[in-house]
């Protein structure tokens, strides 16, 4: 009983991550706080889905269809749809119509549904068309450069181009690296001072808030199935 999980980074400076999942006799999963916006496509009993995720401000529990393969694109943080901003995909997404196993309806176009190993090439397609843009600025400001423009202007146009506060996204970035330190097998204390928490209630507070998981639980692989991807520690 278990989602299975594998994920890759990107050369494309407009993607974050692609990953895969195979469900297997799970209905419910824990999901988990997230700063980027994604493409997901999955198949289940031969009908294909695609639709748009949303940035993820808080841990909840979503629904799985059984027996479903996904194949997920997560954009880099500061890129958005021209067709739809990215502060109206918070704590949701939007189901695109018309999906097949070969093609996709997104901004008045049809598209190729990708696979894993094709998923840059869509984005490059995406991009060429102007259907997916980007605030240079945030990712400016994440390199932690600082512009000559005011600190309001800053985070308005980071909250425009990300639905998210550069406090949060720090957040929620913070606790996921927690939660794969932990999986990992690195102690609560070491974690606790390598990423700069208050105190061990601090990360426990955090993990709670954004990833639904305890430290105990995820050093132990318990809790049910999560909508994150950790190694867990070998013996």
């Amino acid at each position: 009983m278990a989602l299975r999980f594998e994920t890759r980074s990107s050369d494309s400076p407009w993607v974050d991550t692609v990953w895969t999942c195979t469900s297997d006799h799970v209905t419910e999963m824990t999901s988990v706080a997230a700063v980027c916006w994604g493409l997901v496509f999955w198949e289940r009993e031969g009908t294909a889905y695609a639709s748009i995720s949303g940035p993820e401000t808080r841990t909840g529990t979503a629904p799985v269809p059984e027996g479903a393969t996904f194949v997920g694109i997560e954009f880099a943080v500061g890129t958005s749809l021209r067709a739809v901003r990215t502060p109206d995909l918070v704590d949701r997404g939007a189901e695109l119509p018309d999906a097949t196993r070969r093609a996709f309806w997104l901004d008045g176009a049809r598209w190729a549904t990708p696979g894993a190993d094709d998923a840059e090439a869509l984005v490059h397609r995406l991009v060429g068309a102007g259907a997916v843009v980007r605030d240079p600025l945030v990712a400016d400001v994440r390199r932690g450069h600082r512009p000559a423009i005011s600190t309001r202007t800053v985070e308005r146009r980071f909250q425009a181009a990300t639905g998210l506060t550069q406090g949060a996204v720090r957040q929620i970035e913070r606790a996921r690296h927690a939660s794969t330190l932990l999986a990992g097998g690195t102690p609560v204390a070491d974690v606790v001072t390598k990423l700069d928490y208050f105190d061990e209630p601090h990360l426990s507070r955090a993990l709670r808030r954004y990833v639904g998981r305890t430290a105990g639980q995820l050093r132990g692989g318990t809790g049910g199935a999560i909508a994150l991807a950790l190694d867990q520690p070998t013996s």
